[in-house]
């Protein structure tokens, strides 16, 4: 049994997820500071604190809908990423390593929420 957030292997990618992405936005130039570098950051930490959140509630429906932000999070941080790419400020291999997780992550959250869903009445 999963006693806290920070043992479920979900959570634990999707942290891998906020750090790969900080450190790939560390060399954006600083004209992206307040566009790609902030918003590529937020939404992969999003990723994590949401998971952590829907944890942290008591119904099957309120988690279900934190872990359905998570997945919304997911998604705009693969959204940035491809972005990055395309205007090369990053290197498709290391987006491919990015997306990977992000894609795993998107897997496990998707299995979560079906379960829950069939928790609720």
């Amino acid at each position: 049994m999963i006693n806290d957030f920070t043992e479920m292997p979900v959570w634990r990618k999707a942290m891998d997820i906020a750090e790969k992405c900080f450190n790939i936005s560390e060399t954006l130039p600083r004209k992206e500071d307040y566009a790609l570098t902030s918003q590529l950051r937020r939404s992969a930490e999003s990723i994590s604190a949401n998971i952590a959140e829907g944890f942290g509630r008591r119904t099957s429906k309120d988690k279900s809908r934190f872990y359905d932000i998570s997945r919304g999070s997911a998604f705009e941080a693969k959204s940035h990423l491809i972005y990055g790419v395309r205007v090369k400020y990053f290197k498709e291999t290391d987006y491919l390593e990015i997306k990977n997780i992000i894609d795993e992550v998107i897997h496990e959250i998707n299995k979560i929420a079906s379960y829950l869903n069939r928790q609720q009445p």
